[in-house]
């Protein structure tokens, strides 16, 4: 998925439903900008049509989204919205915003029944919505290195930068060329407003790392962020910014600058303005879903001072040039999210179809389910051109189930899963849950109460030949809010354990 123009449309769109007074589901057309980009080849607004709206709403939505039947009016509202935009923004033309309005008329009363209808879900979506409906859109959760929500709220206190107790999280970089040309977009050097240095350097990067150290490092009484204590605490809040790897609510940002200061209010929308001037950081998004993020200009700069303090800054590899072992490998050490979907969008762009899953599958024949997990995930976004190399792991007991649903999926021969097959994999996918569910077990446990797996399947659980039934039966045990059926789990648990130890 190209992340970049989905943000680009969703900020113009806000934008344009501000100026006009129209309420914009943000987070509803993201997904089908989404979903229209990793399936559908939809690489800019121009490229929706009407087929993409019938694909969307009636294959993968139904496929990939958990959402109850009632729910479509929300989404089908939200495509209208879309195409309103499309129109105005003269991105298609009257007669194609036009045959899309009708398509859209027409899809309205049929979205419903193919949201309640077994037969159109993905395996996610059929077995394991107790994992979320955010990891159910990627079907697994990918280890992302991102700080959880509970590490957030305490960013009140900077984290320590002794390599010996906080080692700095590798990081991905950008080329140099587009380094150099991030430079001539920073408005402090175009105006030539930037910190004198005492002997700067000729090249163009170097004077930038020079220029950041001089930021952080210097007493610059306030001329960075408009505070002097706020320039005293600028290495704490962008070093924390460093090690996040991620965007950052701006609330969450705004109370750790109010941390900083001594006293008196603080405008932090002004002094994010400030460092956004000075190249350092951006924000994206707008009203509540505002984040904060450092460039990638900041992000070199730091990582070139940190260095020159003697501490170990990894950098991360470049996943695109690696195998699928090492694909999997680097996936699961930790990226955070938007670079895991680019490095994903660039490995299989590298590769034709078939040989794309043909490697994922062989890495994934015998590997742990978190790993196996990735693989089947990645698989799933292939097509048709890759039936005779997924076809050939149908006698891989431990991938042959996940085989069925792929071939299933796309309306091609597919054996029927068989009963021992089905519990197989609904312990599998389970095991994929855990890591989350270890994370936030209270959201763990709310999805387990709105769709987890019933009693009975459970009850039989006990019986599958899988490395991590125990670990399965325990979680369900401890999460599942209803008594009855967690002291199901909690026997099964027990079952399973006393037939591995016979």
């Amino acid at each position: 998925m190209s992340i970049e123009w989905v943000n680009r449309a969703i900020d113009d769109l806000r934008a344009w439903g501000r100026a006009r007074g129209v309420e914009v589901d943000a987070d509803e057309v993201r997904l089908l900008c989404d979903y229209a980009s990793d399936y559908l080849n939809v690489h800019q607004l121009g490229d929706f049509t009407p087929e993409t709206f019938d694909e969307l709403l009636l294959s993968i939505y139904p496929r990939k989204v958990i959402a109850p039947p009632e729910s479509a009016a929300e989404t089908i509202a939200a495509a209208r919205t879309l195409v309103d935009y499309l129109s105005e923004s003269g991105a298609v033309g009257a007669r194609a915003a036009s045959a899309m309005r009708e398509r859209l008329d027409d899809i309205a009363p049929r979205m419903p029944e193919a949201l309640a209808d077994t037969a159109n879900f993905g395996m996610a979506k059929s077995l394991f919505s107790s994992i979320g409906p955010d990891a159910l859109e990627q079907s697994i959760v990918i280890p992302s290195g991102e700080t959880p929500p509970a590490e957030m709220a305490e960013l009140g206190e900077a984290p320590c930068d002794c390599p010996a107790c906080t080692p700095l999280p590798a990081v991905r970089l950008a080329s140099p060329e587009e380094l150099a040309a991030a430079l001539e977009d920073v408005p402090m050097l175009g105006e030539g407003a930037g910190p004198r240095l005492d002997d700067p350097p000729d090249d163009p990067l170097a004077r930038w790392a020079a220029t950041l150290a001089h930021l952080v490092e210097r007493d610059t009484g306030g001329e960075v962020t408009g505070h002097p204590e706020l320039d005293e605490g600028l290495y704490d809040l962008l070093d924390m910014l460093y090690r996040m790897r991620a965007r950052v609510p701006v609330g969450m940002v705004a109370d750790y600058i109010e941390e900083l200061a001594d006293e008196g209010e603080i405008d932090a929308g002004a002094v994010l303005d400030r460092l956004a001037w000075c190249g350092l950081v951006r924000v994206t998004g707008d009203a509540a879903e505002d984040a904060a993020e450092l460039t990638p200009l900041a992000v070199w700069g730091l990582r070139e001072h940190y260095l020159s303090l003697g501490l170990d800054a990894p950098q991360a590899p470049d996943l695109a040039e690696a195998d699928a072992l090492g694909l999997i490998e680097g996936l699961l050490d930790g990226v955070p999210t938007e670079a895991a979907e680019q490095d994903i969008e660039r490995w299989l762009s590298r590769r034709e179809p078939w040989a794309a899953a043909g490697e994922l599958l062989a890495a994934a024949s015998g590997a742990p389910a978190v790993a196996r997990g990735i693989a089947i995930t990645i698989v799933d976004r292939l097509g048709p051109e890759a039936e005779a190399e997924v076809r050939a792991y149908l006698d891989d007991a431990e991938l042959r189930p996940h085989v069925i649903h792929w071939l299933a999926a796309r309306r091609l021969p597919a054996p029927p899963l068989t009963q021992e097959e089905l519990l197989w994999v609904s312990v599998d996918m389970l095991a994929l849950a855990m890591p989350a569910a270890e994370e936030d077990p209270e959201v763990f446990a709310e999805n387990m109460a709105a769709s987890g797996p019933p009693a009975h399947m459970i009850e039989e659980m006990w019986r599958v030949d899988h490395p991590d039934v125990v670990e399965v039966l325990e979680l369900l045990g401890r999460s599942i809010p209803d008594g009855t059926v967690a002291k199901a789990a909690r026997k099964a648990a027990f079952k399973a354990r006393s037939r591995a130890i016979r």
